[in-house]
């Protein structure tokens, strides 16, 4: 068969099938058509989830008239004034989104540039163009888009319900009215209105509207700056984390981007912190010279390429473990509010739980006992001493409840303390800071213990002895499918030394093999840590509980445990009083 040239309307369409995905695509480049117009004020509107209709109204400065038809002609555009790729201070650059969009649907151009007594307006059908009219509007822009892929009826099978194809949409309006918190947004589909954004005040303001005053209330400012490229925006602390990623929004220069780079960055952020099922909430806002970055990859341009590509993933792992480390003991508000929620309305005020109930009982009681008797060993505090020790940020212990929980009381409230998890964090950090400094020290076991494991899990072991023996765990082969432990982490103390070696051996079962144990040291020091920290169950002494809290209070990210659960829950006095009916 002959070579020979595709036909222009052939050509639009294959280059509308790269820009304009779905209706939400379409949607995308029509908003960002309007924020390059300087527009305040953007309203869209997506019916049948934007196949029937996708209207964007705008107050940008408008098109002039003798530039209507132009606008719609492939590779026309006002964003390169000088033809420099590495210049693009817009968000369109192409050229091809409106007639893109035309070549797959009927649209409809209308425009009353600023200062204009009339407005115009053109249509177009599969690519066909009509001439220009004059028209009835306001200033600025309004493109409605009808029957998008009538042109191209096989794009219309791998169309999701409306439903979702309008949750599409919204999340799109939702990056771009984040990068842009000064314009107002509102997006309806005819029946209901799910986005209704006034212009903000400030980026965190922005950020409320979208993600919720519980963002706002938990969140990180994020704020570094490395050889010329800028990071802010802010992230979540890591006690307010989601079971998916897609609450994490990136933007480069203004432009919202889906980079797996930088999704890794903040994983890697994160991963002292959250399980790895867990992931944080947070909207980053990275600004790098043009002359740094290259948005022309991809034409749907969510897609970037660094020329610095280490240096940024560094700068975004290094901004967010700095605001993680300044944050200290804090954790979410959310956890007092989930507990708060947990208690059932009832009558005129609210019912507790029986098991609330038998817990305060037992509370009361253990929080007598040592008032009542005195030991050589365990002094009972004086009351002036507890009332002082209130005023510290996490109280002064008053009890322990079914040997798990330590009960303190604050100067607006109280506090209930997981230990196992709170000393867990404590635990980890340590073992983190000793290595920094010199190596974790170790202590010889009387009896060294010998540790049965099979052939594949003592191999395992064997061959990392090295690496264990910088974390503080020396163990030697011993025998077939087995090792000897002769020496544990000092900061372990009474360790389950068997359990902590089988459960060593299975995770490094997971890991990959060309990774140094380093390299997964937040895997490694917290399965030391659990396994050397404070059990469930324990009896604490007055004076450990209290020593337990004053350290939390100097330890960065006691607020929560290796896994992202919080390690403590602090209920201020309104709300108890609340729980009784007082208020």
């Amino acid at each position: 068969m002959a070579i020979r040239r595709l036909s222009e309307s052939i050509v639009n369409r294959i280059a509308a099938g790269e820009v304009v995905e779905r209706p939400a695509s379409a949607v995308k480049e029509l908003v960002e058509n309007a924020l390059d117009a300087g527009a305040r004020h953007i309203d869209i509107t997506v019916r049948d989830g934007g196949q029937s209709l996708i209207s964007v109204a705008d107050d940008g400065h408008g098109i002039p008239k003798d530039e209507l038809a132009l606008a719609l002609e492939r590779h026309a555009t006002s964003k390169l004034p000088d033809d420099d790729l590495w210049s693009i201070s817009t968000l369109g650059f192409r050229g091809e989104a409106l007639p893109s969009i035309a070549s797959v649907s009927r649209l409809t151009l209308a425009s009353r540039p600023k200062g204009a007594g009339e407005g115009w307006k053109i249509q177009v059908e599969g690519g066909a163009m009509g001439a220009v009219e004059p028209a009835a509007l306001a200033e600025g822009t309004r493109v409605e888009v009808r029957d998008l892929f009538f042109a191209t009826p096989a794009r219309l099978k791998f169309l999701k319900t409306p439903r979702t194809e309008l949750d599409h949409a919204v999340d799109w309006v939702h990056r771009l009215a984040m990068a842009h918190p000064h314009v107002a947004f509102t997006l309806t589909d005819g029946t209901r209105t799910p986005v209704r954004l006034a212009a903000a005040l400030s980026r965190l303001d922005r950020l409320a509207q979208i993600l919720g005053r519980d963002f706002a209330a938990n969140a990180l400012t994020i704020d570094a700056e490395r050889d010329g490229v800028r990071l802010s925006g802010h992230a979540s602390l890591p006690t307010l984390n989601r079971p998916t990623s897609r609450e994490q929004y990136l933007f480069v220069n203004g432009r919202a981007v889906r980079d797996k780079q930088l999704l890794g960055a903040v994983r890697a952020a994160y991963m002292d912190f959250l399980a790895s099922d867990r992931h944080p909430v947070l909207a980053l806002f990275i600004d790098v010279p043009a002359s740094e970055v290259d948005v022309n990859v991809h034409p749907a341009k969510t897609e970037v390429r660094f020329r610095d590509s280490g240096g940024v993933r560094g700068l975004v792992v290094g901004g967010l473990k700095h605001a993680l480390a300044a944050a200290g003991h804090r954790a979410a508000t959310t956890v007092a509010s989930s507990t708060i929620a947990s208690f059932r309305p009832g009558g005129g005020g609210y019912s507790i739980p029986p098991s609330l109930a038998r817990g305060m009982a037992e509370a009361a009681a253990t929080y007598q006992a040592p008032l009542m008797r005195t030991t050589p060993s365990m002094p009972a505090p004086a009351p002036e001493a507890a009332s002082a020790d209130a005023d510290q940020p996490l109280g002064a212990a008053r009890c322990q409840v079914h040997g798990t929980y330590i009960v303190a009381q604050t100067a607006d409230g109280l506090v209930i303390v997981d230990q196992h998890a709170a000393h867990e964090r404590l635990v980890y950090e340590r073992m983190k800071a000793s290595l920094a400094n010199g190596g974790i020290k170790r202590q010889g076991l009387l009896l060294p213990e010998v540790v049965e494991l099979g052939d594949a899990g003592a191999a395992r072991l064997v061959e990392r002895r090295d690496e264990l023996a910088e974390l503080g765990l020396v163990l030697e082969a011993f025998g077939q499918g087995a090792v000897v432990v002769r020496e544990t982490p000092a900061l372990l103390g009474q360790a389950d030394v068997a359990g902590l070696v089988r459960d060593l051996a299975d995770e490094l079962q997971e890991f990959d093999q060309a990774l140094t144990l380093k390299d997964r040291l937040a895997d490694v020091c917290g399965t030391l840590a659990c396994h050397g920290s404070v059990r469930a169950g324990r009896r604490l002494a007055p004076s450990e509980m209290d020593a337990l809290l004053r350290q939390m209070e100097v330890t960065p990210h006691a607020g929560q445990c290796n896994h992202g659960r919080p390690t403590y829950v602090e209920l201020k006095l309104a709300d108890i009083e609340r729980l009784f009916g007082r208020r």
